[in-house]
């Protein structure tokens, strides 16, 4: 696993450097957060020590059981569908929840973070492909969603997260990562310089979401190798 992940990681960052250049980014610009969920523990160790410090996973019991060995190593990021009654342990568990999507759950996740005293990062997920599997908030009742959720005092709304559309049209991919940009140019507009991160792109597609804006992408497979 060691070998094929840093021949992965080198094969990455190629990818990441030919995109930029492409694009006219800076690699400097683009947070990579690993995504660990069905991978054990050892591995989340494995990309820290590869200089990965944000770490990806989608299911409370799965992250937590492996939090729990090896502690606080790196910022833990929720991906993931998150239910209403997992918030409180979400809010125990992570530095960033990226799915915030509805004013309710947003709400949930207020109180619990007030009630340990801490504030929580949160990104608004918007289904921008409009694809009825994927969760998130539609795109014209996002700035609505932003400007509720901005109010709210334990929570400090950092961005947007989207995933793109399962098709290969390219076009149709950049089209819905372009409109998730517009969103996060209002929402920053709203909010100001905290309002800075815009999460989109995963193995497949990330060199089209940095084309769009993207300044933190979302990556599984092509360092772990696909999940069983």
């Amino acid at each position: 696993m060691k070998e094929s992940f840093q021949k992965n990681l080198m094969e990455l960052h190629g990818r990441l450097s030919n995109a930029c250049e492409k694009y006219e980014r800076d690699t400097d610009d683009i947070t990579v957060v690993a995504v660990t969920k069905t991978h054990s523990e050892s591995v989340i160790n494995m990309a820290v020590s590869a200089g990965l410090h944000n770490i990806g996973e989608s299911r409370i019991q799965e992250a937590e059981e492996k939090f729990n060995k090896i502690g606080h190593i790196a910022r833990y990021h929720m991906i993931g569908h998150l239910q209403s009654n997992k918030a409180k342990k979400a809010v125990e568990l992570f530095n960033v929840i990226q799915s915030v999507d509805s004013i309710k759950l947003a709400k949930i996740i207020n109180k619990e973070s007030e009630k340990i005293d801490r504030t929580i990062d949160c990104l608004i997920q918007v289904n921008c492909s409009g694809e009825t599997q994927k969760s998130g908030i539609s795109p014209d009742q996002c700035i609505d969603l932003v400007k509720q959720v901005n109010i709210l005092p334990s929570i400090n709304l950092i961005g947007l997260m989207t995933i793109g559309p399962y098709v290969e049209d390219e076009e149709q991919i950049r089209e819905s990562y372009r409109l998730c940009n517009e969103l996060f140019k209002q929402g920053k507009e709203i909010i100001g310089n905290d309002f800075d991160t815009l999460s989109m792109g995963m193995s497949n597609d990330f060199e089209l979401a940095i084309a769009e804006g993207a300044n933190m992408i979302r990556i599984g497979s092509s360092l772990f190798g696909i999940r069983e």
